[in-house]
């Protein structure tokens, strides 16, 4: 099994699921035992500061906190680019991964952060189930992903950087059985 740490899963028209439906999710821990990611198209209209004052003054403050999935909502995690990836508690890919919850924020080299509550979570097994179901599309994740400055567009986004037959899932209806 391939980790897909640092992919980005977009959900095809295929998935139902309400909690995922036309969203992208970057994937931020992948092994045998299951998976972890955060919706990355989901903002709320509570803003990061908020939420977590003690990230005032930090870039990505005043953004929305984003849902990051249906698994355990009260939870807040820090997703961060850094300039030294070393600091981060848990490194995903490049520059990015989680801000250390003991960690003082303004010893931290942050370019930008984003606030998430809740996580996305698939068991042993889970995802390469939905992945054989054709449930998700699996894209080469940039760094910009996780900080757009359009989430509602970034399922289209993402679909058009893939290219070939999937930008054409961009324009189906919902249920295309409707049609």
């Amino acid at each position: 099994m391939d980790s897909l740490q640092g992919k980005l899963l977009v959900s095809s028209p295929a998935l139902h699921d309400p909690n995922f439906r036309k969203t992208v999710v970057l994937i931020a821990h992948h092994d045998e035992e299951g998976a972890m990611g955060l919706v990355l198209s989901r903002p709320s209209e509570m803003l990061a500061v908020a939420a977590v004052p003690s990230l005032a003054g930090l870039p990505g403050a005043d953004d929305p906190v984003f849902v990051g999935g249906p698994v355990q909502p009260e939870a807040f995690m820090v997703l961060a680019e850094f300039d030294d990836v070393d600091e981060a508690a848990a490194p995903i890919m490049e520059r990015l991964g989680f801000m250390p919850a003991d960690s003082e924020p303004d010893d931290l080299s942050i370019t930008r952060l984003r606030l998430f509550s809740g996580y996305s979570g698939w068991a042993t097994g889970q995802l390469e189930d939905e992945l054989e179901e054709v449930a998700w599309i699996v894209v080469d994740a940039e760094t910009a992903d996780a900080f757009a400055d359009d989430p509602d567009e970034l399922w289209r986004t993402v679909l058009h950087r893939k290219g070939g037959p999937f930008e054409l899932m961009v324009d189906m209806p919902f249920d295309p059985g409707l049609n």
